[in-house]
């Protein structure tokens, strides 16, 4: 079978605020089995507890994705209950400009209607509410001030939603800042169990690291071809991102967290799938065979749902692991995660 080099891909890093510390370059590999063992029993057990923490740090962060994902959700419900609030706002000072005219009109006259006096008076809305003084009115002015007090329900309803909108807004802001806490812990208490390994043992995990980014450039995919025209194209553009690294909460397109790539690269195809790994897995057609899979279908990872990648044939996945390292292929087999089930879209 062919061998399909992947040439180390390229690309501008990310210094945003939610960029991995430069430390945590030296990440460990998932892929234990290559990976040069400690000396120390000591030392492997700092391995695991680093690891622990890097997977923590992830699970976290896809809810850090949901609450993110469900804020910009708010904030454009939020936007167009308030549009249409002003819009609706419009339109009774419209609906009050033409009552008023009708009122300047009877008193020029000499005489003005008692339902527009009242109207016009201190509390128009409460005397609106009583059908007795719009009985009052003639029928043109009945139907008027009938649409005026409609239009004004409408309009308090309106501005109702919108505060409750913005209340639960604040509170999955406020869930955002704890989850940012909680991922940028899980990263402090990594760095510092990195800081307590020697600088050689520090080289050899980053060596360990550098292997698995330099293994997917030679992966062996096969001859496999995607079940879609759209899936061929998300995972032509996930490929492109290989050698780009992992940074929590990035979306692309020159860093990613796992479902940052996936989201990315279906859009990239003109296809809008959910920001989340776990959002993810419920879409499209399930695949619980991993023989069943084709390159471009999602591959969905741990019991929790909390990582996500593509199927990239002869049993690899196209992923963005973990912090510290990049966009890489690599074995399903050996990614030190378990294989939940396939989800093909499109």
């Amino acid at each position: 079978m062919a061998s399909h080099r992947r040439p180390k891909q390229t690309g501008p890093r990310c210094n945003g605020v939610l960029t991995v510390t430069a430390a945590a370059a030296v990440a460990l590999s998932t892929q234990t089995a290559s990976a040069d063992p400690l000396p120390d029993p000591n030392k492997k057990g700092v391995q695991a507890q680093i690891d622990r923490l890097y997977e923590q740090a992830t699970q976290a962060t896809e809810k850090y994705n949901g609450a993110g994902e469900k804020a910009e959700t708010l904030k454009k419900q939020v936007a167009a209950l308030q549009d249409a609030a002003a819009r609706k706002q419009g339109e009774l000072n419209e609906l009050r400009d033409r009552i008023g005219t009708v009122a300047a009109g009877q008193y020029r006259a000499g005489g003005l209607d008692p339902a527009l006096q009242l109207f016009l008076s201190g509390d128009p809305d409460t005397y609106l509410e009583s059908a007795s003084a719009l009985d009052r009115a003639g029928d043109r002015q009945s139907a008027v001030l009938r649409q005026f007090l409609s239009q004004q329900r409408a309009l308090r309803q309106q501005r109702t939603e919108a505060s409750e909108k913005l209340r639960d807004l604040d509170e999955v802001q406020t869930e955002l800042g704890r989850r940012k806490g909680e991922i940028q812990g899980k990263l402090r208490e990594a760095q510092r169990l990195l800081n307590t390994l020697t600088a050689e043992e520090r080289a050899r995990i980053a060596e360990a690291e550098d292997r698995a980014n330099r293994a997917s450039s030679r992966v062996d995919l096969g001859d496999e071809t995607s079940a879609s025209s759209r899936a061929a194209a998300a995972f032509a553009a996930a490929k492109s991102r290989v050698g780009l690294p992992y940074v929590w909460g990035a979306s692309g397109p020159a860093s990613f967290d796992c479902s940052g790539l996936t989201s990315w690269a279906f859009r990239q195809a003109d296809v809008s799938i959910p920001r989340t790994s776990q959002a993810q897995a419920n879409i499209g057609t399930r695949i619980d065979s991993l023989g069943a899979l084709r390159p471009g279908d999602l591959v969905l990872m741990r019991t929790d749902l909390s990582h996500v990648g593509f199927y990239a044939g002869n049993g690899q996945i196209l992923h963005s692991p973990k912090p510290g390292a990049q966009v890489r292929y690599e074995s399903i087999a050996r990614s030190g995660m378990p294989f939940m089930w396939g989800v093909r879209v499109g």
